[in-house]
């Protein structure tokens, strides 16, 4: 069982930035290195939409939206994983979550909110 826990959260001007963390626990070992980390994103009355995503050899991936603007990255020793967000706007406002993926596991964080306004 991982256990996820989220932050970095909050208010934001558009064009400011923010970096989410991702603490996992009860991944002992190097077991957090083997895991997919990814970061999906919620807004009311729409489904969950993969942001980025870094599987365990550091490769990385991003939706269209957010690419040249976000950043994923981990580190295994902290078994910790970031999203750096940079030039933020309105239309990532929402509820960020952190998954770990191994088939056939799973885990999600309970999420952290994003809002960008002014």
């Amino acid at each position: 069982q991982v256990q996820l826990v989220e932050s970095g959260g909050g208010l934001v001007q558009p064009g400011g930035s923010l970096r989410l963390s991702c603490a996992a626990s009860g991944a002992s070992g190097n077991i957090f290195s083997r895991y997919a980390m990814n970061w999906y994103r919620q807004t009311p009355g729409n489904q969950r939409e993969l942001v980025a995503a870094i599987t365990s050899d550091g490769s990385t991936n991003y939706a269209d939206s957010v690419k040249g603007r976000f950043t994923i990255s981990r580190d295994n020793a902290k078994n910790t994983v970031y999203l750096q967000m940079n030039s933020l706007k309105p239309e990532d406002t929402a509820v960020y979550y952190c998954v770990a993926k191994r088939v056939p596991f799973n885990y999600w964080g309970q999420g952290t909110q994003v809002t960008v306004s002014s």
